[in-house]
């Protein structure tokens, strides 16, 4: 038995493991639960364990879907693609789109932390009919975040400048001590230790210290410098807005708390938008597990 099949035997009992091919190329799905649907993406360095903590509760009452997204965890993981439209959110989100078509779900809901809120935040843009609920926890937009870089956060979240650097400068680097690197990101972003669980971190670095994910990783953070903030900017050129009901929650002693405007920010892209700010750092799911279970809970309401 893998590390991960470890840890999603003990974190997420009673979930049933999916691989789902989507043109080909396989996804990393978990199902559990019973009820209308909830897709919830994960961050980085991570997988869908990051919401061992909310995950079993949100079964109560939704049919909970998690998956790895592209270049993390168990599923494919493309590698450099000229042009970097492999790891543009816009293609991510459609291949999320189409797990959840398979699994049979045209409209859910959804929650995204981090990179999975990127993603999910790109998919409520171009999908609007597919997406019920957005909830997103600890990003501001590509495009606001360059352009609103300064010193400070230029030091508090180096790796937005770094890991968009020309292949194979960053992979280099980080291959001389990656897991050291992988460590510096899981326990760098808040002002107090996270209380991940051993097996659920464990399992963290055995899927990002690889050579593979590596570049993937590289890759996701050069779309996001390149390709993602070009199709923000034709957004906001356009007046594209997000429509669905939103939930925007942060960490208020995170780097996006300190350093981001985040209500300002968001209600010039969303219709809808509400806010939680919440007594945590950056790794939400697992610093704050009951805080954001309850801003969830109110926000995705009853089931039915």
């Amino acid at each position: 038995m893998t590390i991960f099949e470890q840890a999603d035997a003990r974190l997420l009992p009673g979930f049933r493991r999916h691989l789902i091919e989507i043109d080909g190329r396989p996804v990393r799905a978990l199902t559990g639960g019973d009820g209308p649907p909830l897709l919830m993406l994960h961050g980085d360095p991570q997988t869908h364990l990051c919401w061992h903590r909310l995950a079993p509760a949100l079964a109560e009452r939704f049919s909970v879907v998690l998956t790895d997204l592209r270049g993390r965890g168990e599923s494919h993981k493309p590698g450099s693609v000229a042009g970097g439209t492999a790891y543009a959110k816009r293609d991510m989100a459609a291949e999320q789109l189409a797990v959840m078509r398979a699994l049979g779900h045209a409209t859910f809901a959804l929650v995204g932390h981090d990179r999975g809120a990127r993603v999910a935040r790109r998919l409520a843009l171009d999908h609007p009919a597919a997406v019920s609920r957005l909830a997103v926890m600890d990003i501001v937009p590509a495009l606001d975040f360059y352009d609103r870089l300064d010193a400070g956060i230029a030091h508090d979240y180096f790796y937005f400048s770094f890991l968009p650097q020309p292949r194979p400068l960053p992979e280099r680097l980080i291959a001389g001590d990656p897991r050291a690197f992988m460590e510096s990101i899981l326990h760098g972003l808040s002002d107090t230790p996270v209380p991940y669980d051993a097996l659920a971190l464990e399992a963290y670095l055995a899927a990002s210290t690889t050579d593979q994910a590596i570049t993937a990783m590289c890759e996701c953070f050069r779309a996001g410098y390149q390709v993602d903030r070009a199709h923000d900017a034709a957004d906001r050129a356009a007046g594209r807005r997000i429509t669905c009901p939103t939930l925007v929650m942060w960490g208020e002693t995170g780097c996006v708390g300190r350093h981001f405007d985040v209500p300002g920010i968001w209600r010039a892209w969303c219709d809808d938008a509400t806010f939680a700010p919440l007594s945590a750092g950056h790794f939400i799911p697992e610093e704050a597990p009951q805080a954001a279970l309850a801003a969830l809970g109110d926000f995705l309401g009853p089931p039915g």
